[in-house]
């Protein structure tokens, strides 16, 4: 036995004063048609109706025939991407997702049905103008779509707000200065002259080992907890100062280790504070390291090794940041070793 698709009238007729008016059968808003004319009435409702049948009856197809190769497909929501993208990755990236989606920004995707999403649903999130969370639903958004769980973009790519970054900048000599000096806490004024010492990122400075130190070729080498490649650098008798006072079995920061990096950095902030310094956060000794070696001189292949060669912040500081002031001729003329006489025939 065929059954015949029912849709339910959208939009019904009546009449008010002598003016024909239509109705939503959903939200029961009335609008005038402004007409007296009934036929005309009535073909304007016809109209309207079959403007809302036809997307409608296109999405009953749809769900019949992507019900018959995926039955999920048709129920899958917003929800079960997020938990999908938080399964996958490094550990603070699952970590990260999982913050970011825990926010209520996201409250009006999380039960919402994939194939029942439109443009106006991402829109409305772009509305709040949230740079992060406006990233967040890009990502959410490509990873539906390269798992064929959407077939076409929600939001062509062209319409996502543009990000414009904010001009970071690296910490100074003074200000890193005035930390220390403000600084009662041994561990956490260790902490801050290793990332001065190291461009170490928070999280991978904080997790450094002893085991890392290689005290015979005095290096220090380690995998990037963000991108996993590899970081060396030699110890400077600076840096041999600092690790002198910790531990010489297993972490070296045993108590900062066991904070957050969001709790470390609210820790940070309120430090910053107390020592008159604005505009930096624990991420700024990195960009300060790759400036100063910029600024000396140092090739860019060496500062890669230091940092991870997957490092924004080499990048960013080689590109542009760091200024360099040519010394004169005069200054190599004269450190310069003299010529031989020339030999003549």
């Amino acid at each position: 036995m065929i059954r015949t698709l029912h849709m339910k009238t959208k939009y019904t007729l009546f009449r008010r004063g002598g003016i024909y008016y239509s109705q939503d059968s959903a939200s029961g808003q009335q609008k005038s048609l402004r007409t007296r004319d009934e036929m005309e009435a009535r073909k304007l409702i016809e109209a309207a109706n079959e403007a809302h049948r036809q997307p409608v009856l296109n999405l009953h197809l749809a769900r019949a025939y992507l019900t018959a190769s995926d039955p999920a497909f048709v129920e899958r929501t917003w929800s079960v991407v997020m938990e999908q993208m938080q399964s996958r990755g490094k550990e603070s990236s699952r970590e990260r997702y999982a913050s970011v989606f825990k926010s209520p920004s996201f409250d009006g995707l999380r039960r919402k049905k994939l194939l029942e999403t439109t443009a106006a649903d991402f829109f409305a999130v772009f509305k709040q103008n949230k740079v992060a969370i406006n990233e967040f639903l890009k990502r959410l958004h490509n990873f539906a779509l390269h798992l064929g769980w959407i077939a076409l973009p929600i939001v062509a790519p062209y319409l996502w707000p543009k990000y414009e970054p904010k001009d970071r900048r690296g910490i100074t000599r003074d200000e890193h200065q005035s930390l220390l000096t403000k600084e009662q806490n041994a561990e956490w004024k260790l902490y801050l002259e290793l990332l001065w010492e190291t461009g170490a990122a928070q999280s991978d400075a904080v997790n450094f080992q002893a085991e890392d130190i290689d005290w015979q070729s005095r290096t220090i080498s380690y995998f990037r907890m963000k991108t996993g490649s590899l970081a060396q650098f030699a110890i400077s008798k600076k840096l041999e100062t600092v690790l002198n006072h910790l531990p010489t079995t297993g972490a070296l920061f045993p108590h900062l280790s066991k904070f957050s990096a969001n709790d470390r950095a609210s820790r940070f902030r309120r430090r910053c504070h107390k020592a008159g310094v604005a505009g930096v956060t624990l991420h700024c000794y990195r960009y300060a390291w790759a400036e100063r070696a910029k600024t000396v001189g140092m090739p860019e292949r060496f500062a890669q090794a230091a940092l991870g060669h997957n490092s924004k912040a080499i990048h960013r500081a080689y590109a542009k940041k760091a200024i360099i002031v040519a010394p004169s001729l005069e200054d190599y003329e004269m450190k310069a070793k003299p010529l031989p006489p020339a030999v003549t025939a």
